[in-house]
């Protein structure tokens, strides 16, 4: 039975776990995002140095909530990429400083991997497996055979998902971050605005956001200037449409050239309402299972990594004490470091 402890500080949540055989023991999260909203997103060095003041008092809770202390853990884990680079940095140089004093193992994981892996609190994999990635700085859409083969089938060629619905938001002049508001406004809007959809006549599976993204900005700025007034829930309602109608479309084809058994969403965009409901609707068509996950997993916290940390841990799977971070990873290089 092993016990370990896991860390995330990828990006605006500093965030410490600990599981125990399976067992959740603790999940602390302080999250940064009433500093990030005056700013309309998360400013790099703000989040760095606000990881560096919260790391070790959140970690002290996890441990303290786990009624464990760090002669009882047999490994540390912790988020090595992606993310920003100097909040990745504040959880690594913990981890090792941890690993190095109770010299217990140190566990590298991928974060996109902990949002996949935080699907296994609900339910259980059926492979061959879909997982849509959908969050702030990722959109990828993931294959997996078998745990952790990862086999990355389609990615954005620019901007993710979730930061273009925080820039086209700003321009809105909604609150950061622009999911949850998008998502409530898009309820009551109509589709009324003639927006492009990426990537129309390619043969792709990609995705791209920052075409989407550009042209909602200027049709709003033209309007503007003309001394017309902007319908937000009208753009809110033609806006997500067509930015989550790429992300179905794009599932749809996988779905139906891979027969894969299951589809799973994952990552912080998969707590979107409408997403979740059309990509349900959808999979029904097709007979494909589909699983959500509960709001609680879709943001970042470390019950995610803690998840993902065991079965490494049973691979072996350990990093020297001179690895660095990867704020660029990829999930199919995530024993690659």
């Amino acid at each position: 039975m092993a016990r370990i402890l896991a860390i995330e500080s990828s990006c605006d949540e500093t965030a410490a776990s600990v599981i125990s055989d399976g067992q959740l023991l603790s999940n602390i999260v302080s999250t940064q995002i009433d500093v990030h909203r005056k700013y309309g997103g998360v400013m790099p060095e703000i989040a760095s140095r606000l990881h560096a003041e919260n790391i070790s008092i959140v970690i002290k809770e996890a441990m303290e909530t786990a009624k464990l202390s760090f002669e009882d853990l047999d490994a540390v884990a912790v988020t090595r990429g992606p993310g920003l680079i100097g909040a990745l940095h504040v959880g690594l140089q913990a981890a090792k400083t941890i690993a190095m004093l109770y010299k217990i193992p140190l566990i590298p994981v991928h974060h996109l991997a902990g949002h996949i892996y935080a699907n296994e609190y609900v339910s259980t994999f059926k492979f061959p497996m879909l997982a849509v990635v959908v969050s702030g700085g990722n959109t990828e859409l993931v294959l997996m055979k078998d745990h952790l083969d990862f086999e990355i089938l389609a990615k954005t060629r620019d901007d993710a998902i979730g930061e273009c619905y925080d820039k086209v938001a700003r321009v809105l002049g909604l609150p950061y971050p622009g999911g949850i508001p998008i998502d409530k406004l898009a309820k009551v809007g109509k589709h009324s605005y003639d927006l492009p959809i990426p990537l129309r006549g390619e043969k792709t599976l990609d995705l791209s956001y920052s075409g989407l993204k550009t042209n909602v900005i200027n049709l709003v700025h033209n309007l503007e200037q003309k001394g017309e007034k902007v319908n937000v829930e009208d753009m809110c309602k033609s806006f997500q449409d067509v930015a989550v109608g790429l992300v179905i479309d794009r599932t749809i084809k996988v779905v139906k050239e891979h027969k894969v058994n299951q589809v799973i969403l994952a990552g912080g965009v998969s707590a979107n309402s409408y997403l979740r409901e059309q990509m349900t609707v959808e999979m029904n068509k097709l007979g494909v299972e589909i699983n959500i996950p509960p709001m609680w997993c879709c943001t970042d916290n470390a019950a995610m990594i803690a998840k993902v940390a065991e079965r490494l841990y049973d691979l072996k799977v350990f990093a020297p004490l001179d690895i660095s971070v990867d704020p660029n990873w990829e999930i199919d290089e995530w024993n690659k470091f």
